[in-house]
C-alpha cells in the first residue's frame, strides 16, 4: 500500500477521539465524497476510499491499537487492504445514508476483483465473508527469509532492500525496521509471498531478525550494559568518566567502591515510546608494574588496614 495521510486527519477527529465522534466525522465524509453524489470525479473517488479505509481501521478497536502504537508506516507492513476491511460492515451505515448497502467491496476498489466479487455475492453475502471465502490464501503460500541487520540500526531502526526468490521469479522490497526490534522477532510484509495458481491470491513474506554484535554495547532485554574500566584511585575515591551510550558520549559519576552504576532511559526504545536503562559496570584496572614510590604509598595503606 502506498503511503496515505493519518487516518485521524483523514477523519478530520483527534487522536483521543470517541468511537461516536469517528463514526460522526465519517458518516458526514462519505455522504460528501459517495460516488453516487460525485458521478466521474475520480478525485471524489480515491477521498470516498481514503475515507472508509480510515474508518475501517478506527472504528476497529484492535486495528486501531496497532494503528495507534506502530504508526501508518508500520500499520501498512502488518495488514493489506484485505486485511483493514475484514469484518467491517458499512452496509447499515450505506443504507441510513440513503445508498445501498450492497457492492462495498467494488465501491472501494473497483477494477476485475470488484467485478468479479460483485458477480458471485448474492444477496446479503457481506465483506468479511468474501474475504474470508475467497481471498484467503494457503498458508503453505507464505515465505521465509532472515534478515541481519547491524546492531545500532536494531536500536534506532532502519529501512533495509531484500531480494527474495517467489515462485514468479525475483523480487525487491524496502523492509522498514522498526527501533528496538530484537533477534528473533518477526516482521510481516503483507502479499509478498508465493501465488496460488488458481486465484491469484498471495501469502505473506515472513521476515525473521537477527540482530549482530557490538564491540561495546551488550543489551539484555531493552536495557544495555557496558563496562568501563577506572584506576584503582578511582575505584576507591570516586570520580567522573566520559562512557559510551546509544546517543553519544556521557559523563558520568562514579561514586567511590560503586561496582555498577544505572543511567535511567538511555537502553534501547521499545514500541510503546518508553526505554530501558543503561547499566554501566566499572572493572579496576590493577598497575601490573609499580614504581618504587607507589610501592610505598601502598605499603602505607596497608598498614592503616587497606
Amino acid at each position: 500500500m502506498a503511503a496515505k495521510k493519518d487516518y485521524y486527519e483523514v477523519l478530520g477527529v483527534p487522536k483521543g477521539a470517541s468511537e461516536e465522534d469517528i463514526k460522526k466525522a465519517y458518516r458526514k465524509l462519505a455522504l460528501k465524497y459517495h460516488p453516487d453524489r460525485n458521478p466521474g470525479n475520480k478525485e471524489a473517488e480515491e477521498r470516498f476510499k481514503t475515507i472508509n479505509e480510515a474508518y475501517a481501521v478506527l472504528s476497529d478497536k484492535a486495528k486501531r491499537q496497532e494503528y495507534d502504537t506502530y504508526g501508518m508506516g508500520g500499520f501498512q507492513q502488518r495488514y493489506s487492504q484485505e486485511d483493514i476491511f475484514r469484518g467491517a460492515n458499512f452496509g447499515d451505515l450505506f443504507r441510513d445514508l440513503g445508498f445501498g448497502g450492497g457492492d462495498i467491496f467494488s465501491m472501494i476498489f473497483g477494477g476485475q476483483a470488484g467485478r468479479s466479487a460483485g458477480r458471485q455475492r448474492p444477496q446479503g453475502y457481506d465483506f468479511e465473508d468474501y474475504i474470508t471465502r475467497e481471498q484467503q490464501p494457503s498458508r503453505d503460500l507464505d515465505l521465509n527469509y532472515e534478515l541481519e541487520i547491524p546492531f545500532m540500526d536494531a536500536i534506532r531502526g532502519a529501512e533495509k532492500r531484500i531480494s527474495f526468490t517467489t515462485h514468479h521469479g525475483t523480487e525487491e522490497v524496502n523492509v522498514k525496521i522498526p527501533p528496538g526490534i530484537s533477534t528473533g522477532k518477526k516482521l510481516r510484509l503483507l502479499g509478498k509471498g508465493n501465488r496460488d495458481p488458481r486465484t491469484r491470491q498471495p501469502g505473506d513474506l515472513y521476515i525473521t531478525i537477527k540482530v549482530g554484535g557490538h564491540p561495546v554495547f551488550k543489551r539484555v532485554g531493552n536495557d544495555i550494559h557496558i563496562t568501563k574500566e577506572i584506576g584503582l584511585s578511582d575505584a576507591l575515591l570516586g570520580t567522573t568518566v566520559e562512557v559510551s551510550t546509544i546517543d553519544g558520549p556521557k559523563a558520568v559519576k562514579i561514586p567511590a567502591g560503586a561496582r555498577k552504576i544505572r543511567l535511567r532511559g538511555l537502553g534501547v526504545p521499545d514500541a510503546k515510546g518508553g526505554r530501558g536503562d543503561q547499566y554501566v559496570e566499572t572493572d579496576v584496572e590493577l598497575p601490573k608494574k609499580l614504581t618504587d614510590r607507589q610501592k610505598t604509598l601502598i605499603e602505607e595503606l596497608r598498614r592503616e588496614g587497606l
